[in-house]
């Protein structure tokens, strides 16, 4: 439960109060070590190193190891980073290197076989080898293959609670879009307008809606930033922009609340399958993905009825 509370948006603003002292993360608390066994193993190798490509290999360089693929190199890898392990009789832990996603393409057999033998290695608790870049920086991964740090680790519970939250989330924001239309009347009325304008505030939302995610889902894959503090700061001013848009006395005002409301509102629109892939492997993904567009689907069909409720 305190993992939860401290990666919630109330709990990161109670670390940046106390400037990290509440709610600390394991690496952050006093008198933390490595697992006694990835410091051992890690002691006893030497980290590979991811060489960078270029257009012009050296004369030296084969065909044959030109053509192999970053899976075939990766498997080398392995194998001479286990033989150099075993020939020590004083080592009893080893690294694995855990298969990458990024080699491989997205819904192919390769890509499900490696989501297979992941899923077999979280079952697990083997030591992750790092990874050195060709500048000298050691990639951070984690530190077991059942690490309870990675999301597709978390239990079941917790993984279904934060795809409910995603969903609800999609389903408040596409809501907002249709929920609209049961007022059209009301705001020809109030502003003297025509249908084709009354219109335009369900216009621009959906036209704003699909602007945001050019900008906050290349933020959400910054490390630096991650997916959290897109999703609750842009979900704290749509929420607001809620009383200052009901309250609008001008057309135009209208308008331009409506449009600046579908472009904080849309983070979730195209980061919500992703936080699904965070959690979820290839393997159980589409059971997830489908009740996160059931719910995108149900917004727009249930705006109506719900704003139906609210207007006289």
């Amino acid at each position: 439960m305190a993992d939860i509370i401290r990666d919630a948006p109330i709990g990161q603003l109670i670390r940046f109060v106390t400037h990290n002292k509440l709610l600390q993360y394991p690496e952050e608390k006093p008198g933390f070590q490595l697992p006694e066994s990835y410091n051992t193993a890690l002691n006893a190798l030497t980290i590979p190193t991811i060489m960078e490509k270029h257009p012009s290999s050296s004369p030296s360089t084969s065909d044959s190891d030109a053509a192999q693929s970053p899976q075939a190199l990766e498997r080398k890898i392995t194998a001479e980073t286990i033989n150099s392990v075993n020939s020590k009789d004083d080592l009893e832990a080893t690294l694995t290197r855990t298969k990458s996603r990024e080699n491989t393409q997205q819904w192919t057999e390769e890509r499900l076989d490696i989501e297979r033998e992941l899923s077999i290695e979280r079952t697990k608790s083997v030591p992750v080898a790092p990874t050195k870049t060709a500048d000298g920086n050691i990639l951070v991964d984690f530190y077991t293959t059942d690490d309870p740090a990675n999301p597709q680790n978390w239990s079941n519970p917790k993984r279904a609670f934060v795809a409910l939250i995603i969903c609800l989330y999609t389903f408040a924001v596409y809501s907002g879009s249709a929920i609209y239309t049961s007022s059209t009347l009301e705001v020809m009325s109030v502003f003297n307008v025509g249908p084709t304008a009354a219109s335009l505030p369900l216009a621009l939302y959906v036209l704003a809606y699909g602007i945001g995610p050019l900008l906050f889902s290349p933020l959400s894959e910054l490390p630096l930033i991650g997916r959290n503090p897109v999703y609750a700061t842009t979900f704290v001013l749509f929420t607001i922009l809620s009383i200052p848009t009901a309250l609008s006395e001008s057309f135009a005002g209208l308008l331009v609340l409506r449009f600046i409301q579908g472009f904080l509102g849309s983070p979730c629109l195209a980061t919500g399958g992703a936080t699904m892939q965070d959690m979820y492997s290839l393997l159980k993904l589409p059971y997830a993905l489908t009740f996160w567009v059931s719910a995108a689907y149900c917004g727009p069909a249930l705006g109506p009825l719900l704003s139906g409720f609210a207007v006289p």
